[in-house]
């Protein structure tokens, strides 16, 4: 099972929020539910094979093709 320590604050406006947690009660599923689903579907797409539990961010970077220098992943602080 995945850990879920770490906390992603993101800033969306108040009525998308509204609407957003709505759709989500109404599927019976929490907000955080749905945003982490979404993040590891994103992250699926982007490596172009299901995400591993327990994958490092170096197990992922040396993974993916083309330059090292990939946005977004060599910014994350070790």
């Amino acid at each position: 099972m995945e850990q879920r320590t770490t906390r992603l604050t993101v800033l969306i406006d108040p009525r998308k929020k509204e609407v957003f947690e709505h759709l989500c009660a109404r599927e019976d599923q929490t907000p955080s539910q749905v945003v982490r689903r979404l993040i590891r579907e994103y992250i699926e797409q982007r490596l172009g094979r299901p995400w591993q539990p327990g994958e490092s961010l170096e197990h992922v970077r040396d993974a993916l093709p083309g330059p090292r220098a990939q946005p977004g992943l060599d910014d994350v602080e070790r």
